[in-house]
């Protein structure tokens, strides 16, 4: 059907006269079909596999052209690459187990699948939460008892010995790092995951590979195909050339983002650490043999790949290097080729950028699904400062996004926290970004008088000021320093902080994700330095090994509170889950804020399909009070029940909030 169509219109070439890139396009799928229709046959496929795959390559071929065209067009060789792209496609449908594909053709017809309530989600590296991959299928009953529907597993591919970054230099896209186990353990576990309700959620680390990758051994050796993979360079001219405009990431490892390599003397682009070796998507043999990789792990059963560094894939002379048209028009391709042929795959992207960039990645055309930095550094934010001003300032206008797109909020991740807020919302309400920041960094390290906070810097960079903030959540949240002190009063506090803003990331519209160890109140492991691969990075104080004897070793019994730490802790986010999945108003984006006056608190209605929720939280250690009027007018009724207690309110009093308490109201 698709030849015939495309045979017609090319025939009629005078109407195309106005549109001669969607001619081209049409003409140059026609030569194409031959390829196509070979592969097919070779593979023995059935009809209606090929005619399923056809019907979404007509769908999306003039959009995936255009994009190419635009990326490699003035090649020499841009149609052998056409055709490569397109054939590595229908090959990656054809390969994809049933089980997948019967998940894709759900999903086509359920786009927004991601936006329920019912979705919660969990992240975890394999090794330090149950050691390997067979025992981390041994507890997918306990991520059901949480309550979580969405697991994502940090970077478990083969990686290079010694320091890996987390495991982000990978050696190789097709392999589980042996220590955890093989590919076949991973699709094991996808597919029990999936016959749970979880889905599976991956890192595509696609800005670089590991300097031992096998790509980067060819250059290596001077195999010039494979030195085009990546950017090298015989002097300093060129790179200097662009040190003018490129930004240092991590300054206190190593200067610069070019690396001097011995063995090829020769310089090569490393934007991160010396043994992660920047891809050049400037050339369209790297776009289709990551395209490759892409398709392998999602065939793995892979329900979602978070892509990293999204920022940072394309560079170009006298720019930053940082989130280029190009970069977009690249992630766009992929999307476009991954709707071709694995439907059912999702992408979320990770830039850690200033909040403008970030949102320009989330769109049904490029990344469905986003981090949230900014909602993330401003929790915190408003928790040093027990005011809201901040938060509410950026919600007021950085929250909405497009149809058929969410948040992913987060309290803590593997990684940092850096203050990303905008300077002119900052302005906006009187505050200094740059001293605001050193009062943020200064907080959280515990440096500034009356700090309850237990983090440690990570990249501190003495010239500029800079610096970036290490520590899990119940660490930065004070419940460390309450166990320091042995202090009833300030454990208590610490976990009213913990669970407050669990309460905001799981009620404000998007997906919540817990960082596995959260839930028990895990704190600081200072252990890391012990191991030489990890001393120099910080972020590692925040990823300890998970102990299920957690509370065994503590003694932190709450003597006003119901049991232990880790019981309260985990049964208060236990019931906040599973309240929100019972709740249609916290399905999708839409939320509005209520102002109320207060500045310690924060106050906002979650509507959805005629379902309606108020959330109002206290960031203060104070009771404050909000006005019952203001909860009458945006919640249309004088009586409301919280949904986490069963406490009823009324509106004709002022609504007392005590200490870090936080209310999910529904109109009774």
């Amino acid at each position: 059907m698709i030849g015939s169509n495309l045979q017609s219109k090319a025939n009629n070439g005078a109407a195309h006269a106005s549109q001669p890139l969607r001619f081209e396009s049409e003409l140059s799928l026609k030569r194409l079909m031959p390829r196509l229709d070979a592969v097919w046959d070779a593979s023995g496929a059935d009809e209606s596999l090929r005619t399923e795959f056809n019907l979404r390559l007509e769908e999306y071929w003039y959009a995936l052209f255009e994009i190419l065209h635009e990326l490699y067009g003035s090649r020499y060789d841009f149609f052998y690459h056409l055709e490569q792209i397109l054939t590595t496609a229908a090959t990656a449908w054809i390969n994809r187990p049933e089980s997948l594909r019967e998940v894709d053709r759900h999903r086509i017809n359920e786009p927004d699948w991601f936006a329920s309530e019912k979705v919660v989600g969990g992240a975890l590296y394999v090794d330090l939460f149950s050691e390997n991959l067979g025992r981390l299928r041994e507890t997918i009953g306990y991520f059901k008892e949480l309550g979580l529907t969405y697991l994502h597993l940090m970077p478990l591919f083969a990686v290079r010995p010694g320091d890996n970054d987390g495991g982000y230099a990978i050696s190789n896209y097709r392999s589980v790092d042996p220590r955890l186990g093989t590919i076949d353990d991973l699709k094991l576990l996808a597919d029990e995951l999936r016959a749970a309700g979880i889905t599976l959620v991956l890192d595509f680390v696609f800005n670089h590979t590991s300097d031992d990758h096998q790509w980067a051994k060819l250059a290596q050796s001077g195999d010039r195909e494979f030195q085009q993979y990546y950017y090298i360079f015989p002097d300093r001219e060129v790179p200097d050339q662009y040190e003018q405009t490129l930004r240092e990431i991590f300054p206190t490892v190593r200067r610069g983002n070019f690396t001097w390599h011995d063995g090829m003397q020769q310089w090569v682009w490393t934007t991160f650490n010396s043994f992660q070796w920047d891809l050049n998507y400037g050339n369209p043999a790297v776009f289709r043999a990551m395209l490759e990789e892409m398709f392998f792990i999602a065939d793995t059963g892979v329900d979602m790949l978070r892509l990293d560094a999204v920022a940072f894939i394309w560079k170009r002379m006298g720019t930053s290097c940082e989130n280029l048209p190009e970069a977009h028009r690249m992630i766009q391709a992929y999307n476009l080729l991954a709707r071709i042929a694995t439907p059912g795959l999702l992408f979320k992207s990770e830039a850690i950028v200033h909040p403008d960039d970030v949102v320009k990645y989330v769109s049904p055309e490029e990344c469905q699904i986003s981090y949230n930095p900014t909602l993330m550094a401003l929790l915190w934010e408003s928790l040093a400062t027990r005011q809201t001003r901040l938060l509410t300032r950026s919600l007021s206008h950085r929250h909405k996004l497009p149809d058929g797109t969410a948040w992913v909020n987060y309290l803590r991740c593997h990684d940092d926290i850096g203050w990303t807020f905008d300077d002119a919302d900052a302005a906006a309400i009187g505050i200094n970004a740059f001293d605001h920041r050193k009062f943020l960094n200064d907080f959280y390290t515990g440096q500034f008088e009356g700090s309850f906070a237990r983090g440690v810097p990570f990249q501190e960079n003495v010239e500029t000021g800079d610096m970036r903030i290490a520590g899990t959540l119940a660490s930065l949240a004070g419940l460390e320093l309450g166990i320091e002190h042995d202090s009833e009063e300030e454990k208590e506090l610490g976990i009213r902080r913990m669970l407050l803003l669990q309460s905001i990331t799981l009620s404000i519209g998007g997906i919540p994700l817990i960082y596995l160890g959260e839930e028990w109140g895990m704190l600081n492991d200072y252990e890391f330095v012990k191991d030489p691969a990890k001393a120099g990075d910080t972020r590692w104080v925040h990823r300890p090994k998970m102990q299920w004897e957690f509370l065994d070793e503590l003694d932190d019994n709450i003597e006003s509170g119901s049991g232990s730490i880790r019981t309260r802790i985990y049964r208060s986010l236990q019931r906040m889950i599973a309240v929100r999945k019972s709740q249609p108003a916290f399905a999708g984006q839409a939320m509005k804020l209520i102002s109320t006056g207060n500045p310690h608190i924060v106050v906002f209605a979650r509507m959805n399909a005629g379902h309606h929720v108020i959330v109002a939280a206290n960031f203060s250690e104070e009771i404050q009070t909000i006005d019952g009027n203001y909860l009458r007018t945006a919640g249309l009724g004088r009586f409301f029940e919280d949904v986490l207690t069963d406490r009823t309110y009324g509106t004709s009093d002022a609504l007392q909030l005590d200490p870090y308490q936080y209310v999910w109201l529904r109109r009774v």
